[in-house]
């Protein structure tokens, strides 16, 4: 009698590499779904599938009720806002990110944004396309060499984000309260414990922290008020961290240099956010994570720990969200 095949929902856009490793098993079904799907259609597909890996659709514990086989839920990228953790650890299901799979891109990123507005990319790209060449000498750009960046969260993404800065001879601070100063210091950058303070010194602020009740709002008004005059902000981490309506007043009153959005909430942003209407704003619809590479690695990386998870294996630890699941499929007998 054939052995019933493992049976993986991957969504139909993920990139290749990831088909391409289920495929290559002939103990797998891969199934494909569209991620904006409605839902009883995916819960039909997920009612007898074994393992799942998610982009924006969210699974809930209403999901979970009628998926008695799923045993691996993934996500292709890093954030869950969208997945029942509790109830999935309920269940002995493990849920994994990709680890640092975009890491790399969204500190590239960072790094553009920074870039492009200390530097006036868009005016300057505008000057001889519209024939206003003799305004050249308007605006000039200025330099990262000197300049003192901030940064918010020292960990996978902003660890990334001083090694390229460091390189371009800027003074490199670091808040974290979750990271030892010994650790800051080792990596060539300078701990703060006074986020405050540290604002009226740096020329470039970038957040690299997750979203929760600690985070939400941490840049409100009170707070941009107390940046370097003149200072960049750049947000790549998650709308909500920052009140936008406050940083439209900030920018617009000139107190702020100008900001990086990636991130917005909510998201989709509204089209008459008035952020939109400002020059010294550049601005991206959630991509700092996502590059032909860095799919590619999150692909591959989703669909291998889902099957090591199937095969009754265990992901490593970095990937892993709710390591309770893992103890409670320990103790029922799942793992190998």
């Amino acid at each position: 009698m054939a052995k019933e095949k493992k049976r993986l929902l991957l969504p139909d856009a993920m990139a290749r590499p990831g088909w391409d490793f289920a495929k290559a098993r002939a103990d797998v079904e891969a199934i494909a779904f569209s991620p904006g799907m409605p839902t009883a259609d995916f819960r039909r597909l997920l009612s007898d599938a074994d393992g799942v890996a998610l982009t924006f659709t969210p699974i809930q514990a209403g999901d979970l009720e009628v998926a008695p086989r799923l045993r691996a839920v993934g996500r292709i990228g890093v954030g869950y806002d969208a997945v029942d953790v509790e109830a999935l650890t309920r269940r002995g299901i493990p849920l994994m990110t990709c680890g640092t799979d975009n890491s790399p891109t969204v500190a590239e990123y960072t790094l553009f944004m920074m870039l492009w507005l200390c530097k006036r990319g868009a005016l300057l790209d505008s000057l001889p396309r519209q024939g206003r060449w003799s305004e050249r000498y308007r605006e000039l750009s200025t330099e990262l060499l000197g300049k003192t960046l901030l940064i918010i969260g020292f960990g996978r993404i902003g660890t990334r984000v001083a090694k390229r800065c460091l390189p371009m001879e800027m003074m490199v601070e670091v808040y974290d309260p979750y990271v030892a100063a010994e650790t800051v210091r080792a990596a060539g950058c300078e701990p703060v414990s006074d986020l405050d303070a540290a604002l009226a010194r740096a020329d470039f602020v970038t957040l690299h922290c997750p979203k929760s009740p600690e985070t939400v709002g941490m840049f409100d008004a009170a707070r941009l008020a107390r940046m370097k005059p003149g200072a960049y902000l750049i947000n790549t981490a998650r709308g909500g961290l920052v009140d936008e309506a406050a940083l439209y007043a900030a920018l617009a009153a000139g107190k702020l240099g100008g900001a990086g959005i990636d991130v917005f909430s909510p998201e989709p942003p509204l089209t008459d956010n008035p952020l939109f209407t400002l020059s010294n704003v550049i601005t991206a619809p959630h991509m700092a994570g996502n590059s032909r590479e860095s799919l590619d690695r999150a692909a591959l990386t989703t669909t291998r720990n889902l099957l090591i998870v199937l095969d009754g294996g265990v992901p490593d630890a970095q990937f892993v969200v709710n390591p309770d699941a893992l103890r409670l499929r320990r103790k029922n007998g799942d793992e190998k």
